[in-house]
């Protein structure tokens, strides 16, 4: 199953390809039409906008349940919890779970429907193997490795373990996302991926010593990223990944985004945890915060949407791997990720913006070349272009060469 080419298969139907309907003029459509309609619900805008849904809670899955007992998978499944029938998940768009494997012994995973897994050692060494392809990796504490969509199993074999008399990998896939949609993903968007944690480590250092905001906001990471995903910078083309250091006795002040993530505690000492909450207050303080004590080895979820601040308030720098679904929300413009002082600095200046998804000067003109008109202020008027011009209406013309957009109705 190769990589698909760059070809856009796009097709508009015209005369030229006209089908004769005739006989479908003296058909009886009312059986098919009341059959169809037994599903359809009309609701009230304003009261349906935003249905009463399952919140997705802040669970922890602890590290003691992969530190003792036989190989097998241990699943972290909320979906009773958000009232999802259809699929195991931990979110609605992943299922995480963790992975024992005692010394010498092997367990296999196969998630057919799943267009990307990614597994993160948390403790020990061994090999993996994917019957597929025949393809083996040997990996070890502090790897991380991807794989796309695979069908058949996956082998992973324990060779050895620091300690708890096995290893432990922390996995997360998208198959319920699939299951949602229907779907089954036919096409192999990525290859094979490892990331070594020396690798890892030594871009950490190297940032360490370069200037930027990472200093500013102690904020000190390496985000994982695909060659096959060059435009998103993300671990998949739904997955995202972000190997996050907090040095000691600081904060990192909130944050929010619209995915959820699925956090793994890498390392960390007593005094180190996350604050979260749906509210922020005037100084950019979480509001009514729940507060989520790291552990390491153990994994705890962040809903989408609230303001997270991580504290560490011990001796020595803690390690955080969130896995989230924000490979699949960059593509679409909606990952929304915002730092609360940019917030606040907005606020006071009397300013509230709609996304936090940045549009540049570079980004207004291209707009302008397609067809967006800025306004320009008249003779005499010292005012500054107001922005674009509010479009009423558009018209679309096809044909089988182009497809073009005539704007019209704009207001001056």
């Amino acid at each position: 199953m190769g990589l698909p080419d760059k070809k856009k298969d796009v097709k508009f139907t015209d005369d030229d390809d006209a089908v004769d309907c005739s006989s479908m003029m003296k058909e009886d459509t009312s059986k098919t039409e009341v059959q169809w309609t037994k599903d359809a619900n009309i609701f009230e805008y304003g009261s349906a906008a935003n249905p009463d849904m399952k919140p997705i809670p802040v669970l922890v899955h602890p590290p003691e349940l992969h530190q003792s007992g036989k190989t097998r998978v241990i699943p972290f499944d909320i979906s009773d919890d958000l009232d999802i029938e259809d699929t195991a998940c931990t979110s609605p768009n992943l299922m995480a779970s963790f992975l024992r494997i005692n010394i010498g012994d092997g367990i296999g995973t196969e998630v057919p429907n799943a267009t990307s897994q990614a597994f993160y050692v948390i403790r020990g060494s061994g090999t993996t193997r994917i019957n597929q392809t025949k393809e083996t990796i040997s990996w070890s504490t502090g790897d991380m490795f991807c794989l796309p969509v695979t069908k058949g199993e996956t082998l992973h074999m324990c060779t050895g373990s620091e300690s708890h008399g096995g290893a432990a990998l922390y996995w997360v896939h998208d198959e319920p996302l699939m299951n949602y949609l229907g779907a089954t993903p036919a096409v192999k968007k990525f290859e094979p991926t490892l990331y070594k944690k020396q690798a890892l480590l030594e871009r950490v250092e190297e940032i360490r010593h370069e200037t930027g905001e990472c200093h500013t906001k102690n904020r000190l990471g390496v985000l994982l990223g695909n060659a096959k995903c060059a435009q998103t910078k993300t671990l998949t083309h739904v997955l995202w990944s972000l190997l996050n250091s907090i040095p000691s006795n600081t904060v990192q002040r909130p944050h929010r985004h619209n995915s959820v993530a699925l956090d793994l505690c890498v390392s960390a000492e007593p005094g180190v945890y996350t604050l979260m909450g749906k509210e922020i207050d005037s100084d950019g303080f979480i509001v009514d915060p729940i507060r989520c004590d790291w552990v390491t080895g153990g994994v705890f979820i962040t809903p989408p949407g609230w303001w997270h601040s991580h504290h560490n308030e011990s001796d020595s720098v803690a390690w955080v791997l969130p896995v989230q679904d924000a490979g699949l929300f960059t593509h679409q413009r909606t990952l929304d990720i915002r730092f609360v002082d940019d917030e606040l600095e907005l606020f006071r200046a009397g300013r509230i913006r709609g996304s936090a998804f940045a549009i540049t000067n570079k980004d207004y003109t291209h707009m302008v070349e397609i067809g967006a008109k800025v306004p320009l202020p008249g003779k005499g008027s010292k005012k500054k272009s107001i922005g674009l011009k509010r479009v009423l209406s558009a018209e679309c013309f096809r044909s089988k060469k182009r497809l073009s957009c005539t704007q019209i109705g704009s207001v001056e």
